[in-house]
């Protein structure tokens, strides 16, 4: 599966922005995807999923301000972010993987990443 993301950018604090990543290669239905992001001086942390059956799962840090979703017509997955902070900068990456999970080194495929910069 080859992953493209994007959609980061520049946005001051409170904004939003949607990322997106475009899925090829295999059948998009089969995967559960994830999103995850890398700050600088951090580790990577899960900020969402989503299961093949369409169920969510956030990250506390991030629940109730991102929404993720995915489009299987369109082979995309989607994370809505709104009421964004300084501290949701960082480069998102998407993931896929056949099962759903919440730690990264269960997603086979990763897509480039994209840089969100909250500024305050």
């Amino acid at each position: 599966v080859q992953l493209q993301a994007s959609g980061g950018g520049l946005v001051q604090a409170g904004g939003s922005v949607r990322l997106s990543c475009a899925a090829s290669g295999d059948t998009f239905s089969n995967y559960g995807m994830g999103w995850f992001r890398l700050a600088p001086g951090n580790q990577r942390e899960f900020v969402a999923a989503i299961s093949r059956s369409i169920t969510p799962y956030y990250a506390d840090s991030v629940k109730d301000r991102f929404t993720i979703s995915r489009d299987n017509a369109k082979n995309t997955v989607y994370l809505q972010m709104n009421s964004l902070k300084p501290e949701d900068t960082a480069v998102y990456y998407c993931a896929a993987a056949r099962g759903i999970s919440w730690s990264g080194s269960s997603y086979a495929y990763w897509g480039q990443g994209t840089q969100v910069t909250v500024s305050s």
